[in-house]
């Protein structure tokens, strides 16, 4: 399964080059090991979308209601399959 996610353009660097090899995200869509994410660049002071696009496989999941992370969230580890900057 794939899911298209905004995420603030001023990620975007830091996650095709490793830095940020995690996502943070209200898990309102079932996200699980094994999934794709479609990271599309967004410009929050405009408004826009940048362009920018990130795809990566999600490695491992932290659900959320334990180790401080609030119940309905997830902290996922991702690998970068594929991006366009």
């Amino acid at each position: 399964m794939t899911h298209t996610l905004k995420t603030f353009d001023e990620f975007m660097m830091d996650i095709a080059t490793g830095k940020k090899p995690f996502e943070v995200r209200f898990n309102d869509r079932g996200f699980l090991k094994g999934h794709t994410l479609l990271l599309e660049g967004w410009d929050n002071k405009v408004k826009e979308y940048t362009g920018n696009v990130i795809e990566a496989e999600v490695t491992y999941i932290l659900y959320g209601g334990q180790f401080g992370i609030d119940k309905g969230f997830c902290v996922m580890g991702i690998k970068v399959k594929n991006y366009n900057l």
